[in-house]
């Protein structure tokens, strides 16, 4: 995981990141345009790339659409400008696997890596992403890694175990989980069905980013946000 791609037509942001990049031991490659970040991914297939959304030519969601189509596991995470939410959800419809907001900050960028080294990680180990552990006053489904459509049976088949030994069930994201549009989807679709038979069902871990999405998506209104494992059910 030491490569890294950072792709942005603003010079002052590019130079930020290589700076950064390079003092946490990354080998950064750096491109000003679209075309020329892709030509450098295909020659050096870095397992994460930063890109900027807005840029002229060839823009980040056509980028990170053709990063995804030569390797679907790379870690990409886009760059929005401030208040460019709708943007960064276009972009995890895409399979983008996080955002950061202009100006970047370093420890949002700091953030962004840590969740995506723990990602490969765990894909390399093929680790069980999705796990129940069960609690005496409920029982608690563990996702980490990546929530995407190939995730679905893992999860449906989660929720049923839970449901049918608890009353009470809490989806834990582990800080370092990424969530797509299919997973966001399959969610959904999910705690709608719950909702309708009145299951109770929780969500604790969300990092700032996705709880911001989750809320825009209308994912929140599905479901109670909660701060601890340990928090009590709704009265």
């Amino acid at each position: 995981m030491n490569k890294i791609l950072v792709i942005d037509d603003e010079k002052p942001t590019l130079n930020m990141l290589r700076l950064a990049l390079s003092a946490y031991g990354y080998t950064v490659f750096t491109a000003e345009n679209g075309r020329e970040g892709l030509d450098l991914f295909e020659s050096e297939r870095p397992p994460v790339v930063l890109t900027d959304i807005k840029m002229p030519g060839m823009d980040g969601i056509k980028v990170l659409q053709r990063i995804k189509e030569i390797d679907p596991d790379t870690e990409v995470i886009v760059i929005t400008g401030h208040g460019d939410i709708d943007l960064a959800i276009k972009a995890l419809n895409l399979d983008a696997a996080d955002f950061l907001n202009k100006p970047v900050q370093r420890h949002a960028l700091e953030q962004a890596l840590r969740r995506a080294k723990e990602r490969i990680e765990l894909l390399d180990s093929k680790e069980r992403q999705i796990s129940v552990e069960l609690k005496e006053h409920a029982a608690v489904i563990h996702i980490r890694g990546s929530l995407t459509s190939q995730s679905e049976p893992l999860l449906l088949g989660a929720c049923k175990e839970a449901f049918s030994q608890k009353e009470r069930v809490i989806l834990h994201f582990d800080p370092h989980a990424s969530i797509n549009g299919a997973g966001m989807a399959i969610l959904t679709q999910l705690l709608g069905d719950a909702q309708k038979e009145g299951r109770s069902v929780a969500i604790v871990g969300l990092s700032e980013n996705f709880r911001k999405v989750f809320a825009i998506v209308g994912i929140s209104s599905l479901v109670e946000m909660i701060d601890s494992e340990e928090s009590p059910p709704p009265r």
